[in-house]
């Protein structure tokens, strides 16, 4: 069992979304003993956001400069680990109603024609299947059932949708909201988070 963790958030050990994801893998790893984790933190290793250098280079028009070299290894690691996986757990807080930057470079790295997806005549086809997903995601506020701004969730949503594009369908959402309501309200979310987590099942 190999398990691709990724974490984006800026929070670091004050991050709700890092203690999910890490609560998630601790489970995980409890049920299966001998599972191997590949971890990414996604703000500390982030690949540089997408160019017309890159772009370039995919379409063999020069060759690239060893800091551009060294990122476009590191998107393929991305891509390999990703394919590799037979679960993934993405922290993913919500940042402006959407996901992270790093979170979203990420996705453009792994979200390729021909590799993770393909166009024919019935339409798009996901290429990256038979694996499981868990999100976990933090907000600082609600939005979810009749929330006023539930239409301003970008996060969960554009998440969910992407990994579905490519074929991850089998997704797992684990949240906490609020956590900007204060510190009772984010240890009552973890909380419930936590006992979601304990509940998972092999």
């Amino acid at each position: 069992m190999k398990i691709l963790h990724l974490d984006s958030s800026i929070l670091g050990d004050a991050s709700a979304s890092r203690t999910v994801s890490a609560g998630i893998v601790a489970k995980l790893k409890e049920l299966h003993p001998d599972s191997q984790v590949v971890y990414r933190n996604l703000v500390d290793d982030a690949p540089m956001h997408l160019s017309d250098r890159h772009w370039a280079v995919a379409q063999g028009a020069l060759t690239p400069d060893a800091l551009l070299g060294t990122d476009l290894a590191l998107g393929s690691a991305y891509m390999d680990e990703l394919f590799a996986a037979d679960i993934i757990v993405i922290g993913a807080p919500m940042y402006n109603y959407s996901i992270s930057s790093q979170l979203k470079a990420w996705i453009d790295r792994v979200v390729v024609p021909g590799k993770t997806f393909k166009y024919d005549e019935n339409g798009v086809e996901g290429l990256v299947t038979g694996k499981k997903v868990f999100i976990a995601s933090s907000r600082g506020g609600y939005y979810l059932g009749e929330s006023p701004v539930a239409f301003l969730d970008h996060q969960e949503t554009y998440l969910s949708g992407m990994l579905g594009f490519i074929g991850l369908t089998d997704i797992t959402t684990i949240r906490v909201e609020g956590v900007n309501y204060g510190p009772e309200v984010k240890a009552k979310e973890l909380a419930k988070a936590e006992a979601e987590i304990a509940a998972l099942a092999a």
